[in-house]
């Protein structure tokens, strides 16, 4: 039985939610249900909700529903979301999994206190009684409230729309073929002397969002993100020893299937799997102070933990804490102009914008166009990320330097059952004017470590005191490469980290990595956000070894 959307809300009682595992042979489905507890015998292929003028008329009900019910501001998200999982080791299938879910969050401001309330029972009578509960839900929060809400002004957008710059929907190529690339890629890893594992996956995400809001917003968008990866390992002849390469040199993208194509899995695997011997025979790093020259591909992590995550405006005033910590940039008030996170060549820009990019949109999840701003300007800090609530807590800042008082687009819920609050954006080290590359630094240093690819890390719940490893790391004496070392990590303190960087690549070296579960909030949401950078130097860094037995 197939039906089109605006047939099935028109005379179904609900829309069920469903994630269902898939085999081989599983095709896409969605039951049609008779409740939310159960799933009809009869299930029906669902149409994309893009575009879909029922869905569109069904949001601004929402808000038009809340605001009959006392709400001064109101919004509403429909969103479907669909995700698809492939894992493989060595010759085998291990996880196939292909999940959808559709409902409607809302959001209302009741005498200046939120609430929230969501459903997946896409039907006026649904979403009209959700509207309300979403009010009721303000008003008994009404009673903890210590300040009202106060949203900084956006400027409408009645008829937005917007979709990542995909080539290749990935949900349109056949999970066999899928299957197949990665198993291919994995024999060719195997074909490698000293390889004995080899773990495989690829992920994918597609959000479909219709957005309204009483300010006159209206927005449609679909967002895309992909990530191929792999891990060799290999294991010495006497089983001494073990030593495993990942993938990090294809990082996640907000991109299709071509990303996938374009990674080359099968062509790169052979390289991945010689690393990962050569890392076997590696000479175990002494401890010690070396210039580190960092690929992008291992310090966007850095960026990530030391950067981003100590900028989020709520972690410096103390209101996100229990999910990974509050910051030392804090409070906001003593840290704006004032603390000087690196040297003046160090530039951190917040955006939304850059294409792949894996935070990057059309519209945050307020309906707010999110705008390019420097978080570190000439290595002083600068700004922080905001959502409207969060803009007018630094009113007085940009009065002050003359900018208006708007939010930079940092709103976003993860799921249509999750409320939207501050996540992090793509926040990039900008490359410097002198065009340098990767290989321009190590030529230029006397005695230092070049480490490539992310890998284990810690840091503290302020994000100051932090340790981080990698994939590959590299000798370096007389400005040459001179053998590969192991068991490197290095210890960094986030202010003299950053201070110690003396030398930073151009654009042509500038390269976006990733991560696609940032975890945050409590109950816990998951972000995709990209950092991109160019290669630096920093120097005179502590270095441990982590093989050292005590």
């Amino acid at each position: 039985m197939t039906s089109s959307r605006r047939e099935f809300l028109k005379s179904s009682a609900t829309v069920a939610a469903v994630g269902f595992a898939a085999n081989l042979a599983s095709p896409r489905m969605v039951g049609a249900a008779a409740s939310a507890s159960r799933f009809a015998e009869d299930a029906l292929r669902i149409a994309p909700t893009v575009g879909d003028p029922a869905i569109r008329a069904l949001v601004l009900a929402a808000i038009d529903e809340a605001k009959r019910a006392g709400a001064s501001y109101a919004d509403a998200r429909i969103s479907q979301n669909r995700s698809r999982t492939l894992a493989t080791r060595e010759r085998r299938v291990q996880n196939l999994s292909d999940n959808e879910t559709l409902g409607c969050g809302i959001r209302v401001l009741v005498d200046g206190t939120w609430g929230f309330a969501a459903t997946r029972e896409l039907t006026s009578d649904a979403i009209a009684r959700t509207a309300r509960l979403a009010v009721a839900q303000a008003r008994a929060n009404r009673r903890t409230q210590v300040a009202p809400v106060q949203l900084a002004p956006v400027t409408p957008t009645p008829n937005g729309t917007w979709s990542s710059p995909i080539r290749v929907d990935p949900f349109s190529v056949a999970i066999e073929d899928q299957v197949a690339l990665l198993l291919r890629a994995n024999e060719a890893a195997l074909g490698v002397a000293g390889v004995k594992f080899v773990n495989s996956a690829m992920f994918f995400l597609r959000e479909e969002k219709t957005f309204a809001s009483t300010d006159g917003t209206v927005t449609v968008q679909t967002i895309y993100r992909s990530q191929p990866s792999m891990t060799v390992t290999a294991v010495s002849s006497d089983n001494s020893d073990f030593q495993s390469r990942q993938s990090t040199d294809i990082q996640p993208h907000g991109l299709g299937y071509e990303h996938v194509l374009d990674g080359k899995l099968v062509e790169n695997a052979p390289r991945w799997g010689a690393e990962a011997v050569e890392k076997l025979k590696a000479k175990p790093v002494d401890v010690g102070r070396y210039d580190l020259v960092l690929h992008p591909s291992h310090l966007w992590l850095t960026i990530h933990e030391s950067v981003g995550h100590p900028t989020e405006l709520d972690r410096a005033y103390g209101y996100e804490a229990n999910y990974a910590g509050t910051s030392f940039v804090s409070p906001p008030e003593k840290m704006l102009g004032t603390l000087r996170y690196g040297p003046e060549m160090l530039n951190v820009q917040g955006d939304r914008s850059q294409p792949g990019a894996c935070a990057t949109v059309g519209f945050d999840d307020e309906g707010v166009v999110p705008e390019d701003f420097l978080i570190i300007k000439d290595g002083m800090v600068n700004d922080y990320q905001t959502t409207r609530e969060q803009a007018n807590w630094l009113k007085w800042w940009y009065e002050k330097n003359g900018k208006p008082v708007r939010s930079h687009g940092c709103s976003y819920g993860d799921n249509w059952s999750s409320v939207q609050f501050q996540r992090m954006p793509n926040v990039s080290v900008l490359p410097g004017p002198k065009e340098q590359s990767f290989e321009d630094l190590i030529a230029a240093t006397d005695k230092g470590i070049a480490i490539v690819g992310d890998g284990s890390f810690s840091i503290d719940q302020q994000r100051y005191n932090a340790q981080f490893g990698g994939q590959l790391f590299y000798e370096i004496k007389g400005g040459k490469v001179v053998g590969m070392l192991k068991d490197v990590a290095y210890q960094m303190r986030t202010p003299e980290f950053w201070n110690a960087l003396d030398m930073l690549g151009g654009k042509k070296s500038y390269e976006l990595g990733a991560s696609f579960f940032d975890g945050k909030g409590q109950p816990g949401q998951s972000n995709s956000v990209s950092h991109g950078c160019p290669p630096t130097r920093h120097r005179q860094i502590n270095v441990i070894n982590t093989g050292r037995k005590a």
